[in-house]
């Protein structure tokens, strides 16, 4: 894929990922705002990346601990309890999910910032 066709990827995959986030938001913590759940997906899919990188060697949790830690930017940027990020995050996974079956005719097959691992 070139490099034009991995930014389209990326930026409609992003987009795809602050959709399920807002969606999942706005039906948990009544809020509105489509540009925060993008950002939200961004600032997550970073955190994921990164400690996935840095602690996925760790035994029997590393894989565990990127769950944990999108979780946290999802409590962070909504304000909510662990319970109520962690219904967010099931939410806007399943929301991807769904959105994703329909992408793949358009040649998107990953969302930025909903981990699928």
């Amino acid at each position: 894929m070139s490099l034009i066709g991995s930014l389209i990827a990326f930026v409609v995959g992003l987009l795809v990922g602050g959709l399920a986030i807002f969606i999942a938001a706005s039906v948990v913590a009544d809020t509105r705002d489509y540009s925060h759940a993008v950002f939200t997906a961004l600032f997550g899919a970073i955190v994921w990346g990164l400690s996935e990188l840095l602690l996925s060697w760790v035994p029997l949790v590393g894989d565990f601990i990127p769950l944990i830690a999108w979780i946290w930017v999802i409590r962070r940027r909504y304000g909510t309890s662990w319970l109520h990020s962690g219904i967010i995050g099931f939410i806007a996974w399943g929301s991807a999910i769904l959105v994703l079956a329909v992408l793949p005719f358009a040649g998107i097959t990953d969302a930025v910032g909903v981990p699928f691992t």
